[in-house]
């Protein structure tokens, strides 16, 4: 049901759905899966695959054992593997005419506000290019994300900054059971969960496999990330054919439910903001513009006040000085300074580069109750 209803989907594939203990590539599997991806861009929606794999496929390929390898080496291996998972992706996903792009993230990239905005106009130029980004944790220059970390908490920071509507962690079992199922038959897979409580945490016990650095303790971590997001989240097997189609068709997984709306999501992580760096004094034109739903363009500003950089937290005032609403700004004071009062196509010639045309973006400023 949240699936079908959802927009913009984000889905994270394990190192251990593309190779498996024997070192195999699983590529039957990854064409079965790619029909999903053809399927759900027929369905019109914006798609995101977040992929781990990069050190696994590194290893096999220099015939080495994960599980032996010091941190410094594990980066270049990453940096080796990197290519053999795009070149993997690119020879299934072609022939099915799906456009596939490489992002390779941090934690941090996706944590600080400037470098997540960034990342938001990327994946939204994406799609409205017709492709498919693939991202994945960027090892290469990783420290300890790569002894830590995982990539259930980087698909969920991805479906956060993508203001996605779902995000499907494939995995190896089916969802969260009342009692680990390979223990006891008659543990019960939980269908939905709307609180994250003791019984669940105790629950997601951490289960590591040769290929994968997270257990399920990392994908609770992921839900309590999108249930703050607005996000829907699912635990999926991903080991069968068709994991996407199963999920369509039988919906066998454990949905988590978000706590708030997306809407109120976004709000709040733009308004939370401790102390806005700088102010922008609007004219009366622009000031009605925005508040019929518009982005703010520089030709409505009349007065910079403050020193700040882009994606910087600001307040936006009227000619009374009054402040009407609070926003991320695409710009740094400095170049507002020049910009302002200007009609959007001078920009270019004004700061001698192509730039966006809002200075503050409408997805990224919320109204001052």
């Amino acid at each position: 049901m949240h699936l079908k209803d959802s927009k913009t989907v984000v889905i994270k594939i394990g190192s251990s759905l593309l190779i498996d203990d024997n070192k195999i590539i699983r590529e039957k599997w990854l064409s079965e899966f790619a029909k999903d991806i053809k399927n759900l861009q027929n369905l019109k929606k914006n798609l995101i695959i977040v992929s781990s794999g990069a050190i696994a496929l590194g290893c096999k390929k220099l015939k080495l054992n994960k599980k032996n390898l010091k941190l410094d080496k594990s980066q270049a291996v990453a940096s080796i593997g990197q290519i053999e998972l795009m070149n993997l992706f690119k020879k299934v996903f072609s022939p099915k005419k799906i456009n596939l792009s490489q992002i390779l993230l941090t934690l941090e990239d996706t944590e600080q506000r400037r470098r997540a905005i960034n990342a938001k106009r990327t994946f939204e130029n994406l799609f409205s290019l017709g492709f498919v980004p693939i991202v994945n944790e960027n090892d290469s220059i990783a420290t300890s994300e790569i002894k830590y970390g995982d990539n259930d908490r980087l698909a969920s920071r991805v479906a956060q900054i993508s203001n996605a509507d779902c995000l499907i962690l494939l995995s190896d079992v089916n969802g969260v059971y009342s009692k680990d199922p390979k223990l006891d038959k008659k543990a019960e897979l939980i269908r939905e969960v709307k609180n994250i409580d003791n019984k669940i945490e105790i629950i997601a016990t951490r289960s590591i496999g040769e290929h994968g650095t997270g257990g399920m303790k990392t994908k609770i971590d992921a839900a309590k990330i999108c249930q703050l997001s607005g996000c829907h989240m699912a635990i999926a097997n991903g080991l069968i054919n068709r994991p996407i189609k199963n999920i369509l068709k039988n919906d066998l997984c454990t949905w988590f439910l978000p706590k708030v709306s997306k809407l109120d999501a976004r709000k709040k992580w733009i308004i939370s903001s401790i102390s806005p760096k700088g102010q922008l004094i609007i004219d009366a034109g622009a000031l009605m513009a925005l508040k019929s739903g518009k982005s703010l363009l520089a030709a409505g500003i009349k007065e910079v006040k403050g020193k700040f950089s882009k994606g910087d937290h600001i307040r936006i005032l009227d000619e009374d000085l009054v402040e009407f609403a609070r926003g991320l700004s695409s710009f740094t004071s400095d170049e507002i300074s020049k910009i302002k009062g200007i009609h959007s196509n001078k920009i270019s010639n004004l700061l001698g580069y192509i730039s966006k045309s809002e200075v503050i973006h409408k997805d990224d400023m919320v109204k001052v109750e």
